[in-house]
């Protein structure tokens, strides 16, 4: 089984954008589809619920602002699973709020009554006027040893906090993150994987594209390659049975899905 945690697709969407991300899926078993920030939430997240609906590999995630939307328990479930949404995505430095804001919390709380996961996706690229302060995963942790049975996925590693986001998936039984790979950064893919190895956090990687930036196919590529840009070079390598554990992952399962 291969479960990609990380697509996006622009709502609405021409046929052609349609064509190509059905294409760019075709290979895998399972993928997460982030609804996208801006804009009307309620409209973005119908349009969502539309799509995914229309293919049974497709599992959609509501993008919610706690601060400004109803985050009591009725309200989310009629935002996600009353319209086949499986999860929320967070946007925290974009809708300028603290991961642990009093309303977040009240979310969070929401979240777990139903078993939503939560997926932060506080990474680059963020426009100018985000505030980055708000994407360190350290402040995950108020929210893990509040809520310990919430799923939480870090988006991206966390990047540019790659050993702030490895300290809080060591510390906390229910916290992951996505390894969004970009085949075109290969050495921070491998400095990535190099360091989750040594700190035994291997086992909390989920396979990710963050499709459009990249596909699936690629992403796989790229991942056993980089032992081979080691090979002769005496840096550390990762084991190609850990490495190939995050592409075969079952995050379904994993997420209580």
């Amino acid at each position: 089984m291969i479960v990609d945690c990380h697509t996006h697709i622009n709502l609405p969407a021409d046929n052609s954008e349609i064509a190509k991300y059905a294409q760019a899926c075709e290979q895998i078993s399972a993928c997460f589809v982030l609804a996208l920030p801006g804009g009307d939430r309620a409209k973005t997240n119908s349009l969502l619920s539309d799509y995914v609906a229309k293919n049974d590999k497709l599992v959609g995630f509501a993008t919610i602002d706690p601060v400004q939307d109803d985050v009591s328990v009725g309200e989310i479930e009629s935002a996600t699973l009353k319209q086949g949404l499986k999860g929320i995505v967070l946007y925290c430095p974009e809708d300028n709020f603290h991961p642990a804001h009093s309303s977040a919390m009240l979310l969070y709380e929401a979240a777990s009554k139903l078993s939503l996961p939560v997926f932060f996706h506080n990474s680059a690229p963020l426009p100018a006027d985000a505030v980055l302060y708000y994407a360190q995963p350290y402040l995950l942790d108020e929210i893990a040893r509040t809520f310990p049975e919430l799923k939480i996925i870090v988006g991206r590693m966390g990047l540019p906090f790659i050993h702030q986001t490895l300290a809080v998936l060591a510390k906390h039984e229910n916290v992951y993150a996505d390894l969004a790979v970009d085949p075109n950064k290969i050495w921070q893919v491998y400095n990535i994987v190099a360091n989750a190895y040594e700190a035994g956090v291997m086992d909390k990687l989920l396979f990710g594209s963050g499709l459009p930036v990249a596909t699936a196919s690629s992403c796989i590529e790229t991942l056993p390659g980089f032992n081979k840009l080691m090979a002769g070079s005496f840096l550390p390598t990762v084991p190609r049975e850990s490495i190939r554990s995050i592409v075969e992952r079952n995050t379904l399962s994993l997420l209580g899905f």
